[in-house]
């Protein structure tokens, strides 16, 4: 009788130990440079916060901005899911106003994420915009604007794409302003943002 291969289990354990040490170093680096600032954490104190060796921690990042940037992706992507979450189950352009409501009541619950876009971290503000989960949120919303075209739910003169890079540098935008003056709070901005999105969204009438 044949013994088994345990060398495929060993190695998921170690993966499935990697994942979860990796994603424990960003809910630790998330707090950090939330409280301290990027010029105010070092990958030491992360490393301390998790109980490894500083070496342990370049093990998964390569350096300290490596880590800031991944942090800041993580809590974006958190950010992100709740508030698509938020809006599931609803007509696309209705979708697309609830997922900007739901930015904006949410964004003060990811410290990091509400950093940058407050502008305290300027030197990296450029790379927000090349975030992963923005990225990934920007793609999925013109796969769903696609498919609303094809519907016949909003107008199809605008390509998908652009649109959804259009809503996405609006979202921006919007957040930024709550953040930073807390322009998202006034039921009349609310509003004009509301008829903005509608407007660019509704199909041409005939």
């Amino acid at each position: 009788m044949t013994a088994p291969d345990l060398t495929s289990t060993d190695d998921q354990t170690r993966a499935g130990k990697g994942t979860r040490t990796r994603a424990r170093l960003l809910e630790l680096a998330v707090a950090r440079f939330a409280a301290q600032g990027y010029r105010g954490t070092s990958v030491s104190d992360v490393a301390r916060d998790a109980r490894l060796t500083p070496a342990a921690v370049y093990a998964y990042f390569e350096g300290k901005a490596a880590l800031f940037e991944a942090a800041v992706d993580a809590d974006a992507a958190a950010l992100i899911e709740e508030a698509e979450a938020a809006a599931a189950a609803t007509p696309i352009a209705e979708r697309q106003l609830q997922f900007v409501n739901a930015l904006v009541e949410r964004v003060d619950a990811h410290p990091l994420a509400r950093r940058v876009l407050a502008g305290l971290e300027p030197e990296v503000l450029p790379r927000l915009l090349r975030l992963p989960s923005l990225d990934a949120s920007t793609a999925e919303c013109a796969a769903e604007l696609a498919e609303a075209q094809r519907q016949g739910e909003i107008r199809s003169d605008v390509d998908a794409l652009v649109m959804a890079k259009g809503l996405e540098t609006v979202v921006l935008a919007l957040l930024m302003g709550h953040v930073q003056s807390g322009a998202g709070d006034d039921p009349a901005r609310a509003a004009g943002v509301t008829a903005v999105l509608e407007a660019a969204l509704r199909p041409p009438r005939h």
